[in-house]
């Protein structure tokens, strides 16, 4: 090592009157007065102005000014080496009140993250999280677990902080799990950084050493951190033959002074982990995710305007993650609230692409994604290997309307046992919510607009429509009032799949499934809505089938209903007549559909005011039904009382105005 020579041609006097050589060291430590009779602090001074070739070198130049001895490790770096050096004086003194000008220095603090000037809110479970910790007489353990992107790191993060103001000679410890070699770094660097011996031997079991350190006694009180703890095989799987590949679970260290706290988007996982201790991080509400909002701004005059405020804040479903994705894209581009907002309403595929904007973010880390359009891959990658049924119920739900899902449109699994496992899954992710009143689950709407853009690259979302078709076809059943609570609540997701148009129009299951939805659209009084679908059917029938085809008929004979509710006499009329004219050529004048079309034909008529041609067609009705089909058929008895009804009215019209006349 190289260091810089001292210019001994000069001399100054130090504030308690100690002759200084060259401004650095003592004349007094030159003359051979003991080490001891300096603190800490002045000693690492005296190097001060010392250059080196290797940056470790600083720290290791002042082994023998500290009269301490510890392994060089190059490629550590400074602070790592300073740390380390830190440590090894408080142990290696014998007096534990002579370092005391260092004691605030020496407890490590190794989190990979400055404090996040932005946090905002979370009182409650910070409370939560300060009231659980360091209960004393057993090494405690909590779990933070929520929606990915929720802000359960950023949340961890100002606990440690805030740890380190409230706990002086509290260690805090840092470790992202997100995969094996990260861990594995992680704890390598842990371990450098404890001045842990052994360390960089090539079989070393670094997580059994740093499990050793802080297991000790002398290790004193100690917050360990793990980030992202999602993979609950990576802590119970069954361990391996070498050195360091056995079960995580196993290598927690056991100290009474000692808290270990887990993040995980899992809360199955979290609860294994963490038992009962476990604390939920919910979505933000409007207050404080306004002030998110505003922390994340340049211009927060952009707040002035409550309702766009507001409108933008509920689009983002609140979600920390969101918001300072949404606020770094406004940032960028200097656009208002009013357009983001019409970018998000723009086509699926379009607001996929915004949601995909990279941004930066000190609080993340490098590896992982930011954008909240991936932020929930990882976990559904999670699911898909350990999962495989909650795996294909959220691509099943993905494909219909994200709220207000009925549990029994789900497809069955093998078990029922199966079926309350992947939905737990799911929630456990907090990717649903369920409604225990009546037996339905909310899917989290951008976690729905995710999961579609996926299946799309993967180009699945066209066979996982066709999947949902299919159950649809099974399960949604016919126009019968007795059937209305049931049809109802699977509407919004017939219409939702119907609309996506990702399968063939033709198909038979998804013509099925149209004619089924547009005549309970028609029962429910949704007059609008069952024309398009009835149109669909018939424009298809027509062309397949030929217009005379009895399928044919039946869809323009509801068609004609249809107009018919709206008021739309004339249209009607246009139908009923083809209808009629149709059967009586392919049918008879005497068959029972005939005789329908002649009465429903009436009916229009009659509401066109053509009383007198309504009543001689339903009078030729009646007497043609009364001999084919019998005089008790409900047709014949609901077209006579109709007769009747028409017959008396005339009567009393009729008598009406004989009585002005006599007046």
């Amino acid at each position: 090592m190289v260091y810089q020579r001292l210019d001994a041609s000069r001399t100054y006097c130090s504030s308690d009157g100690r002759i200084l050589l060259s401004g650095v060291i003592p004349i007094q430590a030159l003359q051979g007065n003991p080490f001891s009779d300096f603190s800490i602090a002045e000693r690492k001074q005296w190097a001060v102005q010392r250059q080196t070739t290797e940056e470790e070198d600083i720290a290791y130049c002042l082994l023998g000014l500290c009269e301490v001895s510890m392994p060089p490790i190059y490629g550590e770096g400074k602070e790592a080496a300073l740390k380390r050096l830190q440590m090894t004086v408080k142990e290696f003194s014998k007096d534990s009140s002579k370092p005391k000008d260092l004691e605030d220095n020496v407890v490590p603090f190794i989190v990979p993250f400055d404090r996040n000037p932005n946090f905002t809110g979370r009182k409650s479970q910070l409370a939560q999280l300060e009231e659980k910790l360091f209960k004393g007489g057993q090494t405690t353990k909590v779990a933070v677990t929520g929606l990915g992107g929720v802000g359960k790191t950023q949340l961890l993060l100002e606990l440690v902080y805030r740890i380190r103001d409230k706990y002086k000679n509290c260690s805090t410890i840092w470790i992202p799990v997100t995969n094996i070699e990260s861990l594995h770094q992680a704890y390598l660097g842990v371990a450098r950084q404890l001045g842990i011996a052994d360390c960089e031997e090539d079989k070393a079991d670094l997580k059994r050493l740093v499990q050793g350190y802080l297991s000790k006694e002398s290790a004193g009180q100690w917050l360990l951190v793990f980030d992202n703890a999602d993979d609950i095989n990576m802590w119970i799987a069954e361990a391996g033959s070498e050195p360091g590949s056995g079960r995580l679970i196993e290598y927690l260290p056991r100290s009474e002074q000692g808290c270990i706290v887990f993040t995980s988007r899992d809360r199955k996982t979290a609860v294994k982990l963490a038992h009962q201790n476990i604390v939920d991080v919910p979505e933000m509400d409007e207050e404080i995710a306004t002030q998110l909002l505003q922390k994340c701004l340049i211009n927060s005059d952009l707040l002035n305007s409550g309702s766009d405020t507001k409108a933008l804040l509920e689009e983002l479903t609140y979600l920390p993650l969101a918001i300072v994705q949404a606020a770094a894209y406004i940032n960028a581009n200097e656009i208002t609230f009013t357009d983001y907002l019409l970018l998000l309403e723009d086509q699926e595929e379009e607001v996929i692409d915004l949601l995909s904007e990279e941004f930066e973010d000190d609080g993340r880390y490098d590896s992982v994604k930011n954008p909240v359009a991936t932020t929930w891959l990882i976990s559904f990658e999670q699911i898909r290997h350990r999962d495989p049924l909650a795996a294909n119920y959220l691509s099943f739900m993905c494909c219909i309307d994200p709220k207000d899902i009925p549990q029994s449109l789900l497809p069955p699994g093998p078990s029922r046992k199966k079926e309350i496992e992947a939905i737990g899954t799911l929630n456990a992710y907090s990717f649903i919510t369920k409604r225990p009143a009546d037996l339905a689950l909310d899917l989290h709407r951008l976690v729905h607009l995710s999961m579609r853009n996926w299946l799309r690259k993967e180009k699945l979302l066209a066979h996982s429509t066709k999947g949902v078709i299919t159950r649809l076809q099974e399960v949604f059943p016919d126009e019968d009032h007795k059937n209305r609570s049931v049809w109802r609540t699977y509407l919004p997701h017939a219409r939702y799949v119907l609309e996506s148009n990702l399968v063939d129009k033709d198909w038979q299951s998804r013509m099925d499934l149209v004619w089924r939805y547009g005549m309970c659209l028609y029962e429910d009084g949704r007059w609008n809505e069952a024309e398009a679908a009835i149109t669909e059917v018939l424009e298809i029938e027509k062309r397949d089938l030929g217009a005379d085809h009895l399928d044919t008929l039946t869809s323009i004979a509801n068609l004609a209903s249809t107009y018919r509710s709206q008021g739309r006499w004339d249209d009607a009329e246009e139908l009923e007549v083809q209808v009629m004219e149709t059967s009586k050529t392919k049918l008879g004048a005497d068959h029972p559909d005939t005789l329908t079309s002649m009465a429903n034909l009436a009916f229009t008529w009659k509401e066109q005011g053509r009383d007198k041609e309504a009543m001689k067609l339903m009078e030729e009705c009646v007497m043609l039904q009364t001999r084919i089909i019998g005089t008790n058929h409900p047709y014949t008895l609901s077209s006579r009382t109709t007769l009747l009804g028409w017959q008396t009215e005339e009567l009393e019209i009729d008598a009406l105005v004989n009585k002005d006349l006599d007046v």
